[in-house]
């Protein structure tokens, strides 16, 4: 977890790569449908573009779809998933379904003057309508406001290891590989 641009994706595919894990990219999921620009795609675009949280409904059953082709025995990374409170509390619910919990949460942080510059870079980089000045500040504002309190959740669960998401992706990465591997809350 973390927010807009601390690197989750990076650092999530870092994670799983040569470990057998599966990746949940919603990101990359909602991508997939714009892509393919069906009914649930443009209204997927709609909230992406404007910066704003695909509603809960959507997600969940997305996920849930998802999580159907795993193998119970193979350990997943969700990343930008869940987003909300409610998101969080359906995910335990459909985890339990498939006879899984929430082991670990891995929480990026890094400055907001950090996160703004690195997703500036990559709306230039990438030509990505979702990332413009504005959008770029509301998706800052609603992580604060929405994806915070899923971190307080998760502490009061005893699962949050912290993770300084500054340095080059190798320093990251080895931070968030002792946190991973660590089964104790750690802020590494």
């Amino acid at each position: 977890m973390g927010p807009p641009g601390v690197g989750k994706g990076t650092q999530a595919k870092a994670l799983v790569g040569g470990n057998g894990w599966a990746h949940l990219s919603t990101g990359e999921l909602f991508r997939g449908l714009v892509q393919e620009q069906s009914d649930l795609g443009r209204r997927v675009k709609g909230y992406l573009d404007a910066g704003a949280y695909v509603p809960d409904d959507v997600t969940v059953a997305m996920v849930r779809e998802w999580l159907r082709k795993i193998p119970r025995s193979t350990r997943v990374v969700f990343d930008g998933f869940p987003r909300t409170v409610a998101q969080a509390e359906a995910l335990d619910r459909l985890l339990a379904e498939f006879g899984r919990r929430v082991g670990g949460v891995v929480l990026l942080d890094a400055p907001r003057d950090e996160l703004f510059a690195r997703l500036s870079g990559r709306a230039k980089a990438q030509r990505r309508t979702d990332d413009t000045p504005e959008v770029i500040a509301n998706r800052l504002d609603v992580y604060e406001q929405q994806t915070r309190p899923v971190v307080e959740h998760y502490e009061r669960q005893g699962v949050v290891r912290r993770v300084d998401g500054l340095g080059s992706v190798g320093e990251v990465t080895a931070r968030l590989r002792r946190a991973a591997d660590d089964p104790a809350p750690v802020d590494a």
